[in-house]
C-alpha cells in the first residue's frame, strides 16, 4: 500500500512539474497585412538587433508559421518526408530555452540558462538578438537514421528555415539563417539525444 501511495505521489509531483514548465502560447494569428510576394520582395539577412523583447503574442505567430499544425490531421505548415514531422523547433530566450509543442501551440522549458551567446558563438553583436530559434532534426523518428534519412532532415531544416525568413518579414521582424553555434553545450542544456541534429538557427528580434 505504502508503495503504491509513494508511486501515485510521484506521478502527481510529474504532472505537476511539466505543468510549471509549460507556456500555453495564445492563439496565433494568421492574417498578416503582408502579402507572400511582398515578403519575398523585402526579404534580407540582418545581423543587428534591438535589444526590445518579442511578444508572446507575435512569438506565437512566428511558430505557427515556421512548423505549426494548419489541417485537422495534424499535418504542418513545413512539409516533411513521408510527413515523417522529424523537424523540432527550440526556443532560447532571456528567461531560459523550451522546445515548441506544436500540437498545442505550447512552449515546454528545457532549461533556466539564457543560451542566446552559446547560440550566438562569439558571433559579432547576435547575442544580443531577444531570441534565437534552433532547428533540429530527430533522425530517430526514422525507423532507419542514416545517410539517407540525414539528407531528409537537411532539405525538410530549409523549409522551416525559409518559412521563419518569410514570417520575419511580414511580421515586421528581422532574422538570419546561420550554422554556426555551441554544438556541445547546446545538445547538452537541451537534452538532444544521439541522431539529433542541430542544423540552423535563427536569432529574431527587431532590426537596429
Amino acid at each position: 500500500m505504502k508503495q503504491f501511495v509513494m508511486a501515485t505521489l510521484a506521478v502527481l509531483l510529474s504532472f505537476v512539474a511539466c505543468a510549471q514548465n509549460k507556456v500555453n502560447l495564445p492563439a496565433p494569428r494568421k492574417d498578416a497585412e503582408m502579402t507572400l510576394y511582398q515578403a519575398l520582395q523585402q526579404r534580407a539577412s540582418v545581423r543587428d538587433f534591438k535589444t526590445v523583447e518579442v511578444s508572446d503574442q507575435t512569438l506565437s505567430d512566428l511558430l505557427w508559421a515556421a512548423v505549426g499544425v494548419n489541417r485537422n490531421d495534424g499535418r504542418r505548415t513545413a512539409p516533411t518526408a513521408m510527413n515523417t514531422q522529424e523537424i523540432r523547433l527550440y526556443v532560447c530566450r532571456t528567461d531560459g530555452a523550451y522546445e515548441y509543442i506544436a500540437q498545442d501551440n505550447s512552449l515546454v522549458k528545457l532549461s533556466e540558462k539564457d543560451l542566446r551567446k552559446s547560440v550566438a558563438a562569439g558571433q559579432g553583436n547576435i547575442g544580443d538578438a531577444p531570441l534565437f530559434l534552433l532547428i533540429v532534426a530527430d533522425l530517430n523518428k526514422y525507423s532507419r537514421p542514416g545517410p539517407s534519412t540525414a539528407t531528409f532532415g537537411a532539405v525538410d531544416c530549409g523549409y522551416v528555415s525559409q518559412n521563419i525568413c518569410l514570417a520575419c518579414q511580414a511580421l515586421g521582424l528581422a532574422t538570419v539563417p546561420r550554422a554556426m553555434m555551441d554544438q556541445e553545450t547546446l545538445k547538452k542544456e537541451l537534452g538532444l539525444k544521439e541522431d539529433m541534429e542541430l542544423l540552423i538557427n535563427h536569432p529574431v528580434g527587431y532590426k537596429k
